[in-house]
């Protein structure tokens, strides 16, 4: 297929570079240019602007939040703007559900198709194509997504016609990260001030009880104190909570244990942690018991 791809940072080049293994012809656009440069060496056209990156069958944008979002989309000289009619529009973001009913709207008035699609995985998991994809759109618009789709991700997942009920499952999921990440944080400060190691504790429970992707990857980066580079900055992390209670207020759902994620990660700011992975809101409960808790690499 002929698409565009807008917002280069690590998951978005990774999952760039899996569509032109794939055979797709894509042209790629970044604010900053320069996140470009790896692309274009393997094959991908540049795009000057937004309007270049949106003359195919398809655009796709994985950038960072809300803002950036309405402003690639539907600024001026943006995508709703240049995207022909009947092309197509893919958002991986992590958005709110307010912002992708809206897209939805604003994209079927201008004649164009919406899927929302964001995705599970870190940037390792897009650069190995082992990306989880949580999809929804109308039927047609899915199916022609499907060749893009099993070139980023070893599994798809379709939920519904509406859009933005991909984006609520987003939200819950990475909810659902959070809280272990705390729970973890909390489970290592208690067992590291007894004396116990860490990584042998962490092997204890994934070899046990919990064994699930999620257990391994963030108990390996809390029980190392291993937070830089992030893999996912804590500011999104943070974003990404205050969009489950913006979303749970909507559906009036309680949050009660989003709430405390929330002041969480607003501690983790406080204390310098803009630039650490999101995992370091697991290292607050070493802080907070007399231990580190602020290993930055």
């Amino acid at each position: 297929m002929k698409i565009g791809f807008i917002g280069l940072g690590r998951m978005g080049e990774a999952m760039a570079a899996n569509l032109l293994k794939a055979g797709h012809e894509v042209s790629v656009y970044n604010r900053s240019p320069a996140k470009a440069d790896a692309l274009v060496a393997a094959g991908a056209a540049r795009a000057a602007s937004i309007a270049e990156a949106c003359q195919g069958e398809a655009v796709l944008t994985m950038l960072a939040d809300d803002k950036a979002v309405e402003h690639v989309v539907l600024g001026d000289g943006a995508v709703l703007e240049s995207l022909p009619m009947g092309a197509l529009h893919i958002s991986h973001s992590t958005i709110s559900v307010a912002l992708s009913e809206r897209l939805a709207k604003a994209h079927a008035k201008a004649g164009q198709d919406y899927v929302a699609a964001p995705v599970f995985g870190r940037p390792e998991a897009a650069a190995a194509a082992k990306l989880f994809v949580v999809a929804a759109g109308a039927p047609e618009a899915l199916a022609r997504c499907v060749p893009l789709f099993e070139a980023m991700g070893q599994r798809t997942f379709v939920l519904s016609e509406q859009p933005e009920a991909a984006n609520v499952v987003k939200l819950s999921g990475n909810l659902l990260i959070a809280s272990v990440i705390e729970a973890l944080g909390e489970a290592m400060a208690l067992v590291g001030k007894a004396g116990i190691d860490k990584s042998e504790y962490l092997e204890l429970l994934t070899s046990t009880l919990f064994g699930a992707p999620v257990y391994r990857t963030y108990g390996a980066l809390i029980a190392e104190e291993r937070f830089s580079p992030a893999g996912f900055a804590a500011p999104l992390g943070l974003k990404d909570v205050s969009l489950a209670l913006a979303a749970g207020e909507a559906l009036r759902v309680p949050l009660p244990l989003a709430s405390l994620l929330r002041d969480r990660f607003l501690s983790l700011l406080a204390q310098g942690g803009e630039d650490l992975d999101w995992s370091a809101v697991g290292g607050l409960a070493l802080r907070d018991s007399g231990q580190s808790g602020g290993k930055r690499a």
